[in-house]
């Protein structure tokens, strides 16, 4: 097949970016939430109220790896701008606070509420190290904690565990959402490998109701960090999707997002199939579950590493970031749903200029003040092609569509630091699910991470790398037959000062 090639040099002239301030050193996100310092991993207790998105997350204050878990907290008023706030949750004599979620108890339920006002609520797993280290199987247990002002501080109930362990190695994460047929609360609680499903009256007791995913999806490791929602899809149908995260058993090695999509009718969870679906068919994304009380959207955020390599990537002042806040539809592909997931629409206000690159002009000089850019293809024949971003050190990340395989694709073989671990170097792929001619490609950039979004966001991919320098340059290399109607770029302020 004959091989054309468009070239187009973008000079990315980044400010500052071996500064050494705070969220300016070297491989820090611009775009993406990261802590201030230290170790971070699953987002937590994600819940919006009064006007506020609240991001707590799996936060070690000791180290830049993995140890005793605290509860970080972030606030955003447009889902791009964050500030840090102090720790939300400590580790106590229960055990260290691990993931779980957040929700508004607009009835008061609990009874935590004060003086007419509803409480915010939070559910967590406790993890006992001292019977982890006597070699016990009941490590774990669900706890709650509630705040009274907005989110701003916590207080954990005195009755705490309020969910004891049936003695099993891996009970947690639990997921809360209010089911209204049924005026009550529903646990979606990963249990090994299935998730398990419970109910209560007042957040406080909770009976089991039924487990699913036995011998249903992916079980290359243990499910983590579930998530149950009812969206409504594209041809006007309801459906309910159940999302639990897997580690190891990922569609590029170590842990992924999978998910199903089916019917809950307050008991348990029946899936439509048994096919495989990845919520994010790259190599980084994971423990992805989305906000509470957001009304008709559906907005999604996992973190942006894998445990294969995530405590050993070669960040020295903080470790990880989240990908961007995403999105989600449901659509009909084929006579099958799936979920569609695309970067938040806020991302507006940190765009420039966007600017249109013809295929007949070569050279381009673009400013950015952060070296983070969108760049947006959409082709009317979808055919081979690969979009190269490099810079002057030969470094590369590759992505595009092969279709003699009919396949998305991320190369960072040549993107930067690699050597820490012999799991980060390789191609990545995944199979298209759309069957329509033409297609559509959002690919957003950061100074370390890349997320592709193809085919109306049915295919989404995530990968980090670790360049020495930003990437200066774009070029396009397409087969016969490749018809680009349109590729743009638009470069993304930093979201830090």
């Amino acid at each position: 097949m004959k091989i054309g090639r468009i070239v187009f040099f973008v000079l990315l002239m980044v400010k500052g970016a071996y500064a050494q301030k705070a969220y300016h050193e070297q491989y820090r996100p611009q775009i993406h939430f990261s802590p201030p310092a230290h170790w971070m991993n699953d987002p937590n207790g994600m819940v919006y109220y009064g006007g506020v998105y609240h991001l707590f997350y799996q936060y070690y204050p000791g180290a830049t790896v993995w140890g005793p878990m605290h509860w970080g907290h972030a606030t955003s008023t447009d889902l791009v701008h964050w500030k840090n706030k102090p720790v939300a949750l400590y580790p106590d004599s229960l055990g260290y606070i691990f993931s779980g979620s957040a929700v508004v108890d607009f009835h008061n339920t609990s009874g935590f509420g004060k003086n007419g006002h509803p409480p915010l609520i939070a559910i967590f797993t406790y993890h006992d190290p001292i019977k982890e280290k006597a070699h016990r199987l009941d490590v774990q247990s669900q706890g709650v904690a509630y705040s009274n002002d907005g989110g701003n501080s916590w207080k954990k109930y005195s009755g705490n565990p309020v969910l004891q362990n049936p003695g099993i190695s891996d009970f947690r994460d639990p997921k809360v959402q209010w089911y209204e047929p049924g005026k009550m609360w529903i646990m979606t609680l990963a249990t090994k490998d299935r998730v398990t499903f419970y109910s209560s009256k007042d957040f406080k007791s909770w009976v089991r109701e039924s487990d699913f995913g036995a011998q249903t999806g992916a079980h290359g490791g243990v499910w983590e960090c579930p998530d149950l929602f009812k969206i409504s899809a594209s041809d006007g149908a309801e459906k309910w999707v159940l999302i639990a995260n897997i580690n190891p058993g990922g569609p590029q090695g170590g842990s992924a997002t999978q998910y199903f999509i089916g019917n809950f009718n307050g008991n348990n969870f029946q899936a439509d199939d048994n096919e495989i679906r990845w919520l994010d068919a790259g190599s980084d994304e994971y423990a992805g579950v989305t906000w509470s009380n957001t009304g008709n959207r559906r907005l999604f955020l996992g973190w942006m590493s894998n445990w294969d390599y995530a405590n050993i990537v070669p960040t020295k002042i903080w470790r990880s970031a989240m990908t961007i806040p995403r999105e989600m539809k449901l659509v009909k592909e084929a006579s099958q749903y799936y979920l569609a997931s695309k970067p938040v629409k806020e991302l507006g206000a940190i765009s420039g200029k966007t600017i249109i690159l013809n295929a007949k002009q070569h050279q381009y000089g673009i400013n950015t003040h952060s070296g983070s850019f969108m760049l947006k293809l959409k082709t009317t024949q979808l055919k081979s092609f690969s979009i190269t971003f490099s810079n002057d050190r030969k470094e590369k990340l590759v992505v595009g569509f092969d279709d003699s395989g009919n396949q998305w694709f991320i190369d960072r073989s040549r993107a930067g630091e690699s050597g820490f671990s012999n799991n980060f170097v390789r191609k990545i792929a995944t199979n298209r699910i759309a069957k329509i001619q033409g297609s559509d490609l959002t690919i957003v950039i950061d100074a370390s991470s890349v997320e592709l979004f193809a085919d109306g966001g049915l295919t989404t991919m995530t990968s980090i790398f670790f360049p020495a320098k930003p990437f200066s340059a774009i070029s396009l290399d397409a087969s016969q037959g490749f018809q680009t109607s349109r590729l743009s770029y638009t470069p993304l302020k930093s979201i830090w000062p």
